[in-house]
């Protein structure tokens, strides 16, 4: 970060309250951990936690040419989109189909579009969009709402229970990516909530001022939501196979693969749609068929509590043919888990692969997302 100073979230002062430790992510002083990774990770898959997710983006996007710039950076069809439901996972490629982003958007009202790009690229996605709008001339405005909104996610099984309780029985109504704007949660007027969220777990994310979601945080802790922090957040992605930049994804093609290789599905990419940037190395990419793949992998039985980190190599027999992508233990199946690359050749689900650790090899098994039985 070269000396920089990190940036603060707006509701810092309530982490305080709950016993947060804080460091960084993404430039961000962040709330990293309330009472330990494992015990935050386990109340999200069996019960609910709440996470504050306000080091993101927040981007709203307007105006006359807004729908011909969302459909020449994105390589899903994201106007084709109701009023009232978010479009995606789609994905931000540059010219080598490399992945800038992934991001989900919100069609706010027909005329202006949320978003809310990753952390660590959300400066840059601003001023992409908005180099990319007056290069070709759209009349588009890009404004960034980071100043203004602050951001919650609610997840897990009893997500419905705790939004219920804070007097958004609403919430329950919302089918998968609707949202509303304008509603009260404990009491509290919102920008936008969304059932939505990064966990694999049914939730909610809660956009609003951040005195509103300074109350909306302190109830629903307690109407039962355990604070959950950053660590927590990244090993419950991992469990389902959700990527991060800078681990499966980047722009840099000498150590990305195209973004074909990441097996996102969900429609993230419209094969059917023309004219989008990076499509002419996209379907190159397709044509010719990709060496990398991303899988899933779990550790052996008797490498239970080897952790799989990044950069960790792959081997069959003595060939190389991967590394690994994130890591991390799952205690839902107490084991070493992980997201990796590995050459197409070598990629059959079900079989072993070998990783090396601090010069001692490990056996894990090759599977596919998710990691976790849902």
């Amino acid at each position: 970060m070269s000396g920089a100073p990190l940036r603060a979230i707006p509701l810092r002062s309530v982490h305080l309250e709950f016993g947060a430790s804080f460091g960084e992510f993404a430039g961000f002083e962040v709330p990293m951990v309330y009472s330990s990774t494992l015990s935050e990770h386990v109340a999200v898959r069996s019960s609910v936690g709440v996470f504050d997710i306000s080091h993101m983006g927040r981007l709203m996007v307007w105006g006359e040419h807004v729908g011909e710039l969302l459909e020449l950076v994105y390589t899903k069809r994201v106007t084709r989109t109701k009023v009232g439901f978010m479009s995606g996972p789609t994905l931000a490629l540059n010219v080598h189909a490399r992945v800038k982003d992934d991001e989900m958007w919100y069609n706010v009202d027909g005329e202006r579009w949320f978003v809310v790009p990753n952390a660590a690229v959300a400066d840059h996605m601003r001023d992409y969009l908005r180099g990319a709008a007056e290069s070709r001339g759209f009349k588009v405005v890009v404004e960034d709402l980071r100043d203004k909104y602050a951001m919650l996610a609610i997840q897990g099984p009893k997500a419905v229970e705790v939004m219920e309780r804070m007097g958004a029985g609403w919430a329950s109504s919302l089918k998968p990516l609707e949202f509303r704007v304008g509603e009260e949660v404990a009491g509290r007027k919102t920008f936008i909530v969304s059932r939505s969220g990064w966990t694999g777990e049914d939730g909610f994310e809660i956009l609003g001022e951040p005195g509103a979601l300074a109350d909306i945080f302190r109830e629903s802790v307690k109407h039962g939501a355990t604070p959950a922090g950053i660590a927590a957040r990244d090993t419950l992605r991992i469990e389902v196979g959700f990527v991060l930049g800078g681990h499966e994804y980047g722009e840099d093609p000498a150590k990305f693969p195209c973004a074909v290789s990441l097996r996102y599905g969900m429609g993230a990419i419209d094969w059917g749609k023309r004219g989008f940037i990076g499509e002419e190395a996209l379907r190159a990419c397709r044509r010719e068929g990709v060496r990398w793949v991303r899988v899933g992998l779990v550790m052996r039985k008797e490498s239970a509590r080897i952790i799989p980190r990044q950069g960790y190599k792959l081997y069959v027999d003595d060939i190389e043919v991967g590394w690994v992508t994130s890591g991390t233990y799952s205690p839902i199946i107490e084991r070493g888990i992980a997201q990796a690359y590995i050459d197409s050749r070598y990629a059959i689900i079900g079989e072993n692969v070998n990783i090396e650790v601090r010069g001692v090899r490990h056996e894990a098994r090759i599977q596919d997302f998710p990691l976790i039985k849902r």
